[in-house]
């Protein structure tokens, strides 16, 4: 029985997030609406998540009609929207199976589990060791969080699990102890999204694969925010001309729908076997219906066509908006994930942008972190311009 007379003024909610002081109720496209019936700009996609826009019509058909159905059933029987989904992403990648699962972090996690199977029950190699970079983001599970080498992310959780090392990012020569330690993987984001939305090098992440190709080392990509034609392919790694062992996605797999996965060739995924990995409710039969529309509307529409076009236009638009104001210090990233450096705290503009009815994002003290939709149009991305415009004019002043 609840007693009224003693109303705790405690949210009920952890206090696990810094949250905005804005409550979204609706979305469509590349807009939200807030309680209060506001309108705003939204160009953090939901962290890269709503690809296709907020409450795509392609997406939300399939699930509406999925919905009638089966919402779930046990991966101990037959999917066909996960039989359907497996094949799209296998076809239009490198790898040639899939495991599903509910979120990026349990991805990145599931690829750690099959490196270290792999490497002990497949190879029989000594050691069981993933590498990862430095200022990486990888999930924020025990296992996760150790793979990401943030101090920040990682502060409180000790100790962390064993069988993690890290080198830096974009380094030629740190690479060169990949050939004594001979660890299980390496894993690796293309675009550092949380780290400061910067890119790889192309030469470095060639060589990086040739030496795990010659020490027989697992290859994985993290494209969690990358992937799902973030940064113009539907994978940021047919970029880069590499072949990854492992590639982990979540975000915009599902439109917005809680989805994750890894591909893997066949012969990493030798490292599972029935018994060794699962979950509740990966792949079922409602997510598996958002990623097919999802991954179906990508590769048979324009929208990658789009996306190309409009990263180059964004591009030109944010360059050119640094001329004018001498706080924003580069713009760097890949596709339609754009990082904006300035020179104050980054959570400072992103508050006064909300003031301007604009949503964007921070990656790190000092950047802003831009992320539309695929589906953005050029009036779009000019609004956002003006946006910005006004913002850091507000800002110049002290206003």
């Amino acid at each position: 029985m609840v007693n009224n007379t003693t109303v705790s003024e405690i949210s009920p909610i952890m206090a696990t997030y810094s949250r905005f002081p804005v409550t979204l109720v609706k979305g469509k496209g590349s807009y939200v609406w807030d309680d209060q019936g506001k309108q705003y700009l939204d160009f953090t996609s939901g962290i890269a998540t709503c690809n296709l826009g907020h409450v795509p019509d392609v997406v939300k058909e399939k699930l509406e009609e999925q919905l009638q159905n089966l919402w779930h059933c046990t991966n101990l029987y037959h999917i066909p929207n996960q039989e359907k989904l497996a094949g799209l992403l296998t076809a239009n990648s490198c790898g040639d199976q899939v495991f599903f699962c509910n979120s990026g972090a349990e991805a990145n996690e599931a690829a750690i589990k099959l490196a270290r199977r792999y490497a002990n029950k497949v190879k029989g190699k000594a050691s069981s060791e993933v590498v990862t970079f430095q200022q990486s983001f990888h999930g924020r599970t025990l296992a996760t969080l150790t793979a990401t080498a943030q101090e920040k992310i990682q502060n409180g959780f000790f100790p962390l699990m064993p069988g993690f090392s890290y080198l830096p990012y974009n380094d030629f020569e740190s690479l060169e102890v990949l050939n004594t330690k001979k660890p299980a993987a390496v894993l690796l984001e293309l675009v550092q999204g949380e780290g400061g939305v910067i890119p790889a090098n192309q030469e470095w992440v060639q060589k990086l694969a040739q030496i795990c190709k010659e020490n027989d080392i697992l290859l994985m990509v993290d494209e969690i925010q990358t992937g799902m034609g973030r940064t113009g392919t539907l994978f940021a790694y047919q970029q880069f001309g590499i072949e990854p062992d492992v590639i982990s996605l979540a975000k915009g797999l599902g439109s917005g729908f809680p989805i994750g996965a890894i591909i893997a060739k066949e012969e990493a995924a030798k490292g599972f076997e029935p018994g060794s990995h699962g979950s509740t409710f990966g792949g079922n039969p409602l997510a598996t219906a958002a990623g097919s529309a999802t991954v179906t509307h990508l590769v048979e529409s324009g929208v990658l066509e789009n996306a190309k076009e409009m990263a180059a236009y964004l591009d030109l638009q944010l360059k050119s908006l640094k001329d004018k104001f001498p706080i924003i210090k580069d713009i760097r990233g890949k596709g339609l994930l754009k990082g904006m450096v300035v020179e104050m705290n980054a959570i400072e503009v992103v508050q006064k942008a909300i003031a301007n009815h604009l949503l964007i994002l921070t990656a790190g003290p000092n950047v802003i972190r831009i992320l539309p939709p695929l589906t953005v149009t050029k009036e779009e991305i000019n609004e956002l311009i003006d946006k910005l415009e006004q913002t850091f004019q507000s800002m110049e002043k002290g206003e």
